[in-house]
């Protein structure tokens, strides 16, 4: 069972890195600042701001728009309504995916790490669970920075939102910008991109070092026996003619 602790900090620092990625692409997944609508019209929304997410469209309000609600009001946004962007619609999904092959990943780099740290048997696959960590990383990062990218293109050229009346939403608002959850959300799909290259980069060793500290081929102790002419000619050395053992007996 060889020792491969020494060969896998970096890898540590990644999982780490691959948890905070995935644990930030989760709070993105479910803030409502993606767009900052800012309007003039202040007669429903009274601050002035209103914010549109993957999942809801919300502003602030002293009038009671919505039935039990007299500052906030939300207006959650289905995958199957007609005026639904597409870069949302496909952020609804990607972003829930990505949750999922994420989750898949960092499992993989704590079976992966386990191998390394807790002893490995002969016919462990580590090295291959790195690489499938590092692959399923690199996917979740792919498939949340599409609408991510995506979105923020669209705050970019300020495309707007055809929401129905019951929004209560203006259809083309005075200015936008980008707002905390793409950037959350572009900070997590990093982490994960670097997780995923450190897990992919994981090398077995040449040589790797028992757990007694010898090498592959001695005995045990370090240091291979050597070969003993004493004993070359079945366990022991021929004795030699003596002549003064001759002479005694002729006495």
């Amino acid at each position: 069972m060889p020792y491969l602790a020494h060969t896998a900090h970096s890898q540590l620092g990644a999982l780490w890195m691959g948890c905070v990625g995935w644990t930030l692409i989760a709070v993105a997944l479910g803030l409502i600042q993606w767009r900052v609508w800012l309007v003039s019209d202040r007669e429903v929304i009274s601050s002035g701001v209103a914010w549109v997410g993957l999942w809801r469209a919300c502003f602030n309000s002293h009038h009671t728009v919505t039935p039990g609600f007299v500052v906030m009001h939300c207006r959650y946004m289905s995958l199957t309504e007609a005026f639904t962007p597409p870069e949302i619609a496909a952020g609804q999904v990607l972003m829930f995916l990505s949750l999922i092959v994420g989750l898949c990943g960092n499992a993989g780099g704590v079976y992966a790490m386990r191998n390394v740290y807790f002893g490995m048997a002969k016919d462990s696959p580590t090295r291959l669970a790195f690489v499938t960590t590092g692959v399923l990383c690199l996917i979740a990062a792919v498939m949340s920075l599409v609408p991510l990218l995506w979105n923020l293109s669209s705050v970019v050229t300020n495309q707007t939102i055809k929401f129905p009346p019951k929004f209560k939403m203006p259809q083309t608002p005075d200015s936008q910008h980008v707002g905390c959850g793409i950037g959350v959300g572009m900070v997590g799909a990093v982490l994960m991109v670097v997780s995923g290259v450190i897990f992919c980069m994981y090398r077995l060793p040449v040589r790797s070092q028992h757990l007694d500290g010898s090498q592959p081929g001695t005995d045990g102790g370090g240091a291979q026996g050597k070969h003993n002419p004493a004993f070359a000619d079945g366990g022991g050395a021929q004795g030699k003619h003596n002549p003064a053992f001759d002479s005694h007996e002729s006495l």
